[in-house]
């Protein structure tokens, strides 16, 4: 596809708002898999050292 403008380019053909809207939905995911692992990570090693 090409696009005259960069607000084409934003609106995707009519698609944009789904086409963007499922790019943010799956970066929030990902980013609330990151905090959900660190915080599982952080939990488990002081858990650990308090066995020590």
């Amino acid at each position: 596809m090409q696009w005259g403008s960069w607000a084409e380019f934003w609106a995707m053909g009519g698609y944009g708002l789904y086409v963007w809207g499922s790019f943010a939905v799956t970066l929030l995911c990902m980013a609330g898999e990151m905090v959900s692992l660190i915080s599982t990570e952080r939990a488990a090693r002081k858990h650990d050292g308090e066995k020590a």
